[in-house]
């Protein structure tokens, strides 16, 4: 394995990679810019390369690498794929975790066949509890995706999807902790106009979005019927969802994954 870059999703996967009872085999080569960037990597069978110490340092890292992770900033992804382009193992399989950038447009800097595969994890994955989409270009092999599942699996949920679904993930996925967020600041903000103080407002606020949240992904039972199942005829809950339904939430989150979604359309659009 081969990790180059190590800011927040970089460091969320080689996390992942470490966890216990993760194992991989002949360790990780990791790259980071800086020595003080490097200090914050530590981990059993993890050797960190830091570019400013060596200029090879990214091409010394996929040398005998079956998967490489590109887990740099977007606008600089094509540049590093060019830069490893000739170090890389014929067998070697490219994965990128930068958000807007088609495999076709990496694929365009390696050479030809190499097995590029398009990740979009969003921020849970750095707490072992992401959603990953994971788009295959043209040319993966089924057992070379099923490796990559594998590698994402160790930071959460992973779902195989076209890459042209992947504007429509990630304006679910990929934004939707900003939306849940949103929503327990303004739930705790409701809690304070009703008289709570300040502190207990938040806790509630957290602590009823992670309960409800745990509850919906241990059940069988879809969110419609475990909503129902808390609002009782002529109840308080029944009250407060029909002020939701009135003021039309499901209208709102709609338009807000359809705006998500064309935005990131745009940015693919102008970094291919």
């Amino acid at each position: 394995m081969a990790i180059l870059g190590a800011g927040s999703m970089g460091g969320a996967i080689l996390a992942g990679l470490t966890a216990p009872g993760v194992s991989v085999d002949s360790g990780i080569a990791v790259t980071t810019r800086s020595r003080s960037s490097a200090e914050r990597v530590t981990a059993d069978g993890v050797t960190v390369l830091t570019t400013d110490d060596d200029a090879d340092a990214n091409r010394a890292a996929v040398r005998g690498a079956k998967v490489v992770v590109l887990a740099v900033k977007p606008v600089g992804i094509a540049a590093l794929a060019s830069e490893i382009a000739d170090a890389l193992d014929s067998d070697a399989i490219v994965v990128s975790v930068a958000a807007g950038i088609p495999t076709s447009r990496i694929e365009a800097e390696l050479p030809a066949g190499t097995a590029v595969v398009r990740a979009m994890p969003n921020t849970p994955a750095t707490i072992g509890l992401g959603v990953t989409g994971l788009s295959a270009g043209s040319a993966v092999e089924p057992g070379a995706l099923e490796l990559v599942e594998r590698v994402f699996s160790t930071m959460g949920a992973v779902h195989v999807i076209d890459e042209d679904r992947q504007d429509a993930l990630t304006s679910v996925s990929g934004s939707g902790p900003a939306y849940v967020f949103y929503f327990i600041e303004q739930l705790a903000a409701a809690a304070r106009a009703r008289g709570l103080d300040p502190e207990l407002a938040d806790a509630l606020a957290r602590e009823t979005v992670h309960g409800a949240a745990a509850l919906a992904a241990s059940s069988d039972l879809d969110a419609a019927e475990l909503r129902r199942r808390v609002t009782s005829p002529n109840g308080t809950t029944e009250r407060g969802v029909a002020v939701l339904e009135a003021r039309d939430l499901a209208s709102t989150l709609d338009a807000a994954t359809a705006a998500a979604a064309a935005r990131s359309a745009e940015i693919t659009a102008s970094l291919s």
